[in-house]
C-alpha cells in the first residue's frame, strides 16, 4: 500500500511563498501536485513524468518549481509569487508503476489572502 504525507500549506499573503512536501512510502514512477478549489475541479499544478521530465500548468509557469530528492522518495513543490487565485487544496499525486493506479495525499490547504 502507498502512503502519501503531506506538509508545508498555510496562510501567506499575495506575494510571499510557501514550499510543499510529499514523501511518499517507496519508490514511485511519477509523481507530481495538483489542486482544487471550492466548486472547481482537480487539475494539475506540477508533475515529474515516469522519464523525469516536467510538466507545469500555464498558470504556475515560472512562479513555481517542482523538485525531488529520490533517496529520500520525496517531491517539493516551492511556490512564489503567490495569488489569490492560488488558494486551493494542494494533493500529491504518484503512480508506484506506469501501469498502476493513482495515489493521492490527503491533501493540504494553502491561502492567498491579504
Amino acid at each position: 500500500q502507498v502512503q502519501l504525507v503531506e506538509s508545508g500549506g498555510g496562510l501567506v499573503q499575495p506575494g510571499g511563498s510557501l514550499r510543499l512536501s510529499c514523501a511518499a512510502s517507496g519508490r514511485m514512477f511519477s509523481m507530481g501536485w495538483y489542486r482544487q478549489a471550492p466548486g472547481t475541479q482537480r487539475e494539475l499544478v506540477a508533475t515529474f513524468t515516469g522519464s523525469g521530465r516536467t510538466n507545469y500548468a500555464d498558470s504556475v509557469k515560472g512562479r513555481f518549481t517542482i523538485s525531488r530528492d529520490n533517496a529520500k522518495n520525496t517531491v517539493y513543490l516551492q511556490m512564489n509569487s503567490l495569488k489569490p487565485e492560488d488558494t486551493a487544496v494542494y494533493y500529491c499525486n504518484a503512480k508506484k508503476y506506469s501501469w498502476s493506479s493513482d495515489y493521492w495525499g490527503q491533501g493540504t490547504q494553502v491561502t492567498v489572502s491579504s
